[in-house]
């Protein structure tokens, strides 16, 4: 039971890495808020973790907005007493634009999910962590997030302010007790791929190559296993980092 007693936030819970996430966390001990923008996939991911012995709650939450991020924070310490880690899962694809075709509310959109929930999560939790000097902080990046043809030019941008912004927030904070760290998926079974609503012909074209090249696809549970790592004590030297889950996808 590595996370015995651990309070535990994860967004994007009701379906694909957020919801192997959460439920490997209960099964290690800890009690987890479940959110998501839909609430019948929380409460099914609720009641999985609850019927194999775990303990959840489900919390609807759109993390674009500032008010449903406050309530998710407010509700998991309401409910459970404090907060000891926070996944920061959710997020969108884009259409695989090029930045001559980007339209600003597309990007404004990905950025609002992808980028800017991370920073207002992160700023809640820290006023719970700051205050008991300890916590936890992982970042579902991605491989977009390291490398320039994974996605399109909005996608590729905002995971990429994530590991500057994980990066900045573990070292910012390594004196207090806190860890901040990234996973960065390569291709994994989700169901991110309905966030996209019309392929770019000409920038799935450029990636197209480097798809070929893949070793696998990989399933939601092996990056849960990258962040029950990060989650534990096992990792405490870890911090202000990135770690890769793609089966060697980028080392090409």
């Amino acid at each position: 039971m590595r996370l015995q007693n651990k309070i535990a936030v994860v967004t994007g819970a009701g379906s694909g890495m957020g919801k192997a996430i959460a439920n490997l966390y209960a099964k290690e001990g800890a009690k987890v808020v479940v959110s998501d923008i839909n609430i019948e996939a929380a409460n099914s991911t609720v009641e999985d973790i609850n019927s194999n012995g775990g303990q959840a709650i489900a919390v609807l939450a759109n993390v674009a907005k500032e008010d449903d991020i406050q309530n998710l924070i407010n509700t998991a310490v309401d409910t459970f007493g404090t907060l000891d880690i926070l996944v920061n899962n959710a997020g969108i694809m884009d259409n695989f634009e090029p930045a001559g075709d980007i339209k600003d509310d597309k990007w404004e959109r990905v950025f609002a999910i992808n980028t800017t929930s991370v920073m207002r999560t992160t700023r809640k939790a820290l006023s719970i962590f700051l205050e008991k000097q300890n916590g936890v902080i992982i970042n579902i990046a991605s491989a977009g997030g390291l490398q320039g043809a994974r996605a399109g030019a909005a996608y590729t941008a905002s995971k990429h302010a994530v590991v500057g912004f994980t990066k900045n927030t573990g070292f910012m904070y390594a004196t207090k007790g806190i860890r901040c760290n990234a996973i960065a998926p390569g291709g994994v079974e989700t169901n991110i791929g309905s966030s996209m609503t019309g392929i770019n012909e000409f920038g799935m074209g450029r990636i197209q190559a480097g798809l070929s090249i893949n070793p696998r696809v990989g399933k939601p549970e092996d990056i849960a296993n990258i962040a029950l790592f990060l989650a534990s004590d096992e990792s405490s030297f870890v911090n202000g980092t990135v770690i890769t889950g793609d089966a060697g996808w980028t080392a090409y």
